[in-house]
């Protein structure tokens, strides 16, 4: 789903920055920006063009994808299917089931 709202990108934006240990000032100098201007971005102040979106990206390493788009809600009906597959299983493959995901959810945090 496409996002729209500035403060949820700058929000992810916020994030991003911190988990790549830099700065604001940090990330606007790599991007060629004012340090005023990426800190309304991070705010949630200003819209931005495309090309900003992807100096920004390229500063903190991720796709314009991590920002701009967010999953679906998992809907009810898929976690009662995860619910019924599981409590079919026996205690040894519901652990085994839960490692193998926490292995996949941990591979997907790099």
């Amino acid at each position: 789903m496409l996002l729209y709202d500035k403060r949820v990108i700058g929000n992810k934006l916020l994030a991003f920055r911190k988990k790549a240990g830099l700065t604001q000032e940090e990330v606007a100098e790599i991007s060629g920006l004012s340090n005023r201007t990426y800190a309304d971005i991070e705010r949630g102040a200003v819209n931005m063009r495309i090309e900003t979106v992807l100096r920004i990206c390229t500063a903190l390493k991720i796709t314009p994808n991590e920002i701009l788009t967010q999953d679906a809600p998992v809907s009810q009906e898929t976690i009662d299917e995860i619910i019924k597959k599981l409590g079919q299983c026996s205690e040894h493959e519901r652990k085994t089931a839960l490692t193998i995901l926490t292995v996949y959810l941990d591979s997907l945090a790099k």
